[in-house]
């Protein structure tokens, strides 16, 4: 039998012996009424060996046991934080000592009451009279969790992650508050935050292959949303003239440090604005956060300085490519470009113009671009969602931000001309049809929305997650998700069956 058998198989005893004496080792409630972290500010005065008057009642999991005969010592962890408890002959009474040294183990949750008082170390403790199990733990908790090098197996149970590394829950506590001051920052400036289908009958918004699911109760074929784009249009048609939606978006692609199939999205959209006011709006809400949570707009990522402070250097996607591929494209043809490519191994999504500049773009400047960066100017090919460009007909009024070499996000002056986005539809949906599978379905709904009056507008579409990679420094997505998603387990038996 190994170790960790013989502790459940204690436990499970200890359990019984409860049970049979009376107790409920899984009780329905605690009257909790103070938490580690207030008793301490509360006590910053004590001094060493002395007592307060005030009796405190907590309750937390017992993260570990000191037991050296006459004294034991535990630390109590609750959402605040930890404090110690301690139970001492003399002190503490027999009975309650001697039920706590049988039945409670490291893990499990108790509520305790007692007097606060400070050691002679100097740690804030609460002298135990009374003890009381709330949930008996059955798996041991992890020995040494810091010293792990399986990181499948910390995003897999991310409650024992959160539980035994501090600093880990103190980044999803930084995601909440970054998310907060999106929400307060948009919002100060007339925004209106609305809900937008998760299930949908044709998808649309982005580039990307949908997940499909099927409705069974009118027995119809459903995607989940990849975008909330042409919902969010459909509400700036109705009047809304400043919504955003900060929501899931599912993309049945890769999985990278970068890539989770599900993952959060901000999308706003504002009557009157153009892609110029959209980057005014990005920059300003990173500004923001990062005031906000972090005290500074400066932070280091692997050794790189980083400063989000507005404004943000602005770049064309021809410019870019002028500076990292020494080549002038707006002065090239197909022809021309298509040998650069080839010569240069550059791999594209087809011959036009327009996907032979990104994909030069993709392959020479990317990961090249470090500080946050505004790339705008992009061809039109790229989407059938935005404006062409008021100077040169080849290009669309679109924007795309980076930092540490990854797009941030997107952002156009918006296609409010329901006749050239019926046509671009038209052309998209023919794609598809050729086996294009991240090509837009054609959405005669939203045409007609359109055809009832879009405003100009301007869109922006910012990743989450990606703004909380960056801003809590943390080295992939799989960090700031709390749930990331993984691939299933195998059995020891379906191990065997394939060979290990």
């Amino acid at each position: 039998m190994g170790r960790e058998e013989q502790i459940i198989n204690e436990r499970l005893s200890r359990i019984k012996e409860l049970r049979d004496s009376g107790i409920n080792p899984y009780p329905y409630s605690y009257d909790k009424k103070d938490n580690a972290l207030d008793l301490i500010s509360a006590h910053e005065k004590l001094k060493p060996e002395q007592k307060s008057k005030y009796r405190a009642k907590i309750a937390g999991r017992l993260m570990n046991i000191r037991d050296i005969g006459k004294i034991a010592f535990g630390v109590l962890q609750d959402f605040s934080g930890r404090i110690q408890i301690v139970l001492q002959d003399g002190e503490t009474s027999k009975k309650t000592v001697d039920f706590f040294k049988k039945y409670v183990n490291a893990g499990d949750f108790i509520g305790v009451e007692g007097i606060v008082f400070r050691t002679k170390r100097g740690e804030l403790s609460v002298l135990v009279d009374k003890v009381e199990i709330l949930s008996k733990s059955i798996l041991p908790l992890p020995e040494k969790w810091h010293g792990l090098k399986d990181e499948e197996e910390r995003y897999r149970k991310r409650h024992l992650d959160l539980l035994m590394n501090q600093e880990v829950k103190e980044v999803f506590l930084k995601r909440e508050k970054i998310i907060d001051s999106i929400r307060e920052f948009l919002k100060s400036k007339g925004f209106l935050e609305v809900d937008t289908p998760y299930l949908q009958t044709i998808y649309g918004g982005a580039e990307a292959r949908p997940f499909k699911t099927h409705l069974n109760a009118l027995n119809i074929d459903l995607f989940l949303a990849i975008s909330p784009e042409l919902y969010l249009k459909r509400l700036t048609v109705g009047g809304f003239d400043k919504v955003f939606s900060i929501a899931r978006n599912f993309r049945n692609e890769g999985i990278d440090k970068w890539h989770n199939p599900e993952f959060t999205m901000m999308e706003l959209y504002q009557a009157y604005a153009d892609y110029n006011d959209m980057m005014d709006l990005f920059e300003g809400i990173y500004e923001n956060a990062c005031k906000k949570v972090l005290g500074t707009t400066k932070i280091k990522i692997n050794d790189v300085d980083l400063d989000f402070k507005a404004p943000w250097k602005r770049m064309t996607m021809a410019e870019a490519i002028k500076k990292h591929a020494e080549i002038d494209v707006l002065k090239m043809d197909e022809k021309k470009l298509l040998k650069f490519c080839e010569e240069n191994r550059v791999e594209y999504k087809n011959k036009s113009w327009g996907w032979l500049v990104a994909a030069i773009f993709e392959h020479f400047c990317e990961k090249k671009i470090i500080q946050p960066t505004f790339i705008i100017d992009h061809p039109k090919e790229t989407t059938p969602l935005c404006k062409i460009h008021r100077k040169d007909d080849r290009l669309i009024e679109r924007f795309e931000p980076f930092c540490m070499g990854v797009e941030l996000g997107n952002a156009y002056s918006e296609l409010n001309d329901p006749v050239l986005q019926k046509k671009l539809f038209e052309e998209q949906a023919d794609k598809l049809k050729k086996g294009d599978e991240e090509a837009h379905p054609y959405d005669k709904e939203f045409i007609e929305a359109l055809e009832a009056g879009l405003p100009p507008t301007g869109g922006l579409g910012l990743g989450i997650d990606r703004m909380i990679i960056l801003l809590t420094a943390q080295p992939s997505i799989r960090d700031i998700i709390l749930f990331p998603f993984m691939k299933p387990e195998k059995s020891e038996k379906q191990k065997k069956e394939n060979g290990g």
